[in-house]
């Protein structure tokens, strides 16, 4: 019980800061790229003392496990990146609304590293997803910004679900705080290529947020939800790490006064609604889903 409860703390906790960082896309006026290179740069160092501190190894077992880092880090990037290029675009809510179509793409990319097919149930949710996106898009238009927000927030989902896939079918055999030493790296060193503003250009206030952001809205908040996962089942925190668009919104609309529109409240509720679902068991998926195909009429 203690142990069930020390998982919930740390989950709960992790959840609450990851709400909070989203507002750093808005808060730093950076590009978007720039502020993830930063908070890479610390988060890695912070994570560096973290493991010497848990006295883990640095080093992989195996040559392999070494590209799979990379390729994860790679994942993790684009997905940071494309994140916090769709809040900055549009708006904080809309962003991690579209980011939470994660647990639908997951369900039909998942199965293709098994040789499977989806379920019935998650072709409906798919189905529901798009409804969901569909309110919250102003105009089928790339000269929309809202619209390209939520490509971009689709395309972080997708950069993510993969990410999340290949790191348990591949990377499983190592702490996460191994993991995320290795991916913030590669996050660092693909960032590099890219940064617009040189080091001379960032002024020390913005300094101080990267820093933060680096190490107490990333390192922290991951090594948080890690921990978590040894006492909980991931489908738990799944559903709990669901409850993040609602603190996003929350911090957005009081500290940014970013106040969503009854639309995107609307279509946000129905895709955090299908998220929750799809982070429950499958036996109770595909109960719930018959039942209400029962009292509905629908066959």
């Amino acid at each position: 019980m203690q142990h069930s409860r020390e998982g919930l703390l740390a989950v709960h906790a992790a959840v609450l800061i990851f709400g909070f960082t989203a507002l750093f896309s808005k808060l730093i006026a950076l590009p978007a790229l720039d502020i993830n290179f930063y908070r890479s740069v610390f988060a890695f160092f912070a994570i560096v003392l973290f493991v010497a501190y848990k006295k883990q190894s640095y080093l992989l077992k195996r040559r392999q496990d070494y590209l799979m880092a990379g390729l994860l880090g790679v994942l993790l990037a684009a997905h940071w990146v494309s994140y916090f290029y769709a809040m900055q675009v549009s708006s904080v809510a809309v962003g991690v609304i579209a980011l939470y179509t994660y647990p639908v793409i997951t369900v039909f990319l998942e199965p293709l590293f098994h040789g499977e097919k989806p379920h019935i149930v998650d072709i409906v949710s798919s189905f529901a997803v798009l409804f969901g996106i569909y309110l919250i898009v102003p105009e089928f238009s790339l000269d929309n910004d809202m619209t390209i927000g939520i490509i971009a927030g689709v395309f972080s989902a997708f950069m993510m679900s993969l990410r999340n896939i290949m790191q348990r079918r591949y990377f499983s055999a190592y702490p996460a705080s191994q993991a995320l030493l290795y991916q913030t790296l590669i996050v660092a060193l693909v960032l590099l290529l890219f940064v617009e503003n040189e080091v001379a250009m960032v002024t020390e206030g913005q300094w101080w947020q990267l820093l933060v952001l680096g190490i107490f809205f990333t390192a922290l908040p991951h090594t948080l939800f890690a921990h978590g996962l040894i006492h909980l089942k991931a489908k738990t925190a799944s559903l709990i790490a669901c409850v993040q668009v609602i603190y996003a919104s929350l911090f957005a609309a009081l500290l940014l006064s970013e106040i969503p529109g009854l639309n995107v409240i609307f279509g946000g509720f129905i895709v955090i609604a299908v998220a929750m679902i799809e982070t429950m068991p499958v036996a109770v998926r595909d109960r719930l889903f018959f039942l209400v195909r029962a009292r509905s009429g629908f066959r």
